[in-house]
């Protein structure tokens, strides 16, 4: 006998012997109905079935016969096909997101998820282990930013792995820079930096593991060197940015668990887009994806406003760059990295032979050489002259 009919019996066991009990005049019917969990009409309904029909009065007339809320034969069987022709590597909440924006699907998560399950094509769930408390979250935007990368082979038909830097809002956990490059390091954290400042401002701690281009770590495993800044931390104390070091991936937790969902749904993403170029995998990163990930995925802030202030002067951009003291040489030029830096004539002096000057090297590859405050030229990354207007006087 299935449940549904035990319960039926129960239910019938239980009218009756409160009917009796009203008859007999232990209980009004109001208290009778009351202890059933029933109104009184429903109790009268009950008692005149029973009376007129017998025991097979008190049945839910609703067994045996399909809901007339079931969903359609038809548009199960078109889900189902759809599954196993495009989607059999999805999340079923992934695939359902994307029944309803690319099929015109009307149906219900659970009601998918139900099928999928029942005709064998996803497993149900594995049971999660006991509740671990999460770090609280930092509560207004801009007090805190996690910064980290993962490698993954992100592109479809490219089995090459790539590092996608990600810097998040811990508030929020909403993303504010996202791309992909061959390899993490200065430059791109620079990059990812300078992307959430320009356009959001500057903030107040940035959160990270404690990578080489992070953090000098003497001792493998061991405390980080605080008094011994890379470019990065050089750049962010600069800028008057808190950084913060990470000692094991639990203390990630917040971009590991954003990573986690990335590596389940970019690669799909992009092969339904037809990304199949780094480039291309960059401009619709940009352009699509991180806004539609922070409609689904970015929760509120327990407090309103932002941390955030813009940098008006525009002094990051000369700051989040890699900075290197050179000699000028005899011939007045600079050495960087198998580059000949020719420094041009400039009014300061007749030439730079012998003095010390700054070399700035930016995310994108240029290069702009400075005797303290004054910009004395700048070049392309192959070491080009460019002609520029902030040259000085």
């Amino acid at each position: 006998m299935d449940r549904t009919r035990v319960h039926e019996g129960v239910r019938q066991m239980r009218f009756e012997e409160m009917l009796e009990r009203h008859e007999r005049g232990e209980l009004s019917q109001s208290e009778a109905a009351e202890m059933l969990g029933i109104g009184e009409r429903s109790f009268r309904r009950w008692r005149d079935r029973l009376r007129d029909e017998g025991p097979t009065g008190l049945l839910d007339r609703r067994l045996g016969k399909p809901s007339p809320h079931r969903a359609g034969v038809s548009e199960i069987a078109r889900m189902l096909e759809l599954y196993q022709g495009s989607y059999a590597d999805f999340t079923v909440k992934h695939f359902h997101e994307q029944l309803v924006k690319r099929h015109d699907y009307k149906l219900g998560y659970t009601v998918t998820k139900v099928h999928l399950q029942r005709a064998g094509l996803v497993r149900p769930a594995v049971k999660r282990s006991a509740h671990r408390k999460k770090r609280p979250r930092r509560p207004m935007v801009g007090m805190m930013l996690h910064q980290d990368a993962s490698k993954h082979a992100w592109l479809p038909g490219d089995a090459r792995p790539y590092d996608l830097v990600v810097t998040l809002d811990d508030a929020t956990s909403a993303i504010y820079s996202a791309f992909l490059v061959a390899e993490e390091g200065t430059a791109s954290s620079f990059r990812g930096l300078g992307e959430v400042i320009a356009r959001e401002g500057l903030f107040c701690a940035l959160y990270t593991d404690r990578g080489g281009h992070y953090f000098h770590t003497p001792k493998a495993g061991g405390p980080v060197d605080k008094r011994r800044l890379t470019q990065v931390g050089r750049a962010l104390a600069q800028l008057g940015i808190e950084h913060i070091a990470a000692y094991s991936p639990e203390a990630r937790g917040r971009s590991e668990r954003a990573f986690r969902t990335l590596q389940d749904r970019l690669p799909k993403e992009f092969r339904l887009a037809g990304i199949a170029t780094l480039e291309a995998a960059n401009r619709w990163l940009a352009k699509s994806y991180i806004p539609a990930h922070n409609a689904r995925f970015a929760v509120a802030p327990e407090q309103a406003g932002s941390a955030f202030v813009a940098d008006r002067s525009g002094d990051w951009r000369e700051l989040l760059c890699i900075q290197e003291t050179r000699q000028v040489g005899n011939d007045n030029t600079v050495k960087w990295r198998r580059l000949c830096l020719q420094i041009p004539p400039s009014p300061l002096r007749p030439h730079f032979v012998k003095a010390s000057v700054r070399v700035h090297e930016y995310p994108d590859g240029r290069l702009a050489i400075f005797l303290g405050p004054h910009r004395l030229a700048d070049f392309d990354p192959m070491g080009n002259p460019i002609a520029t207007s902030k040259r000085a006087a």
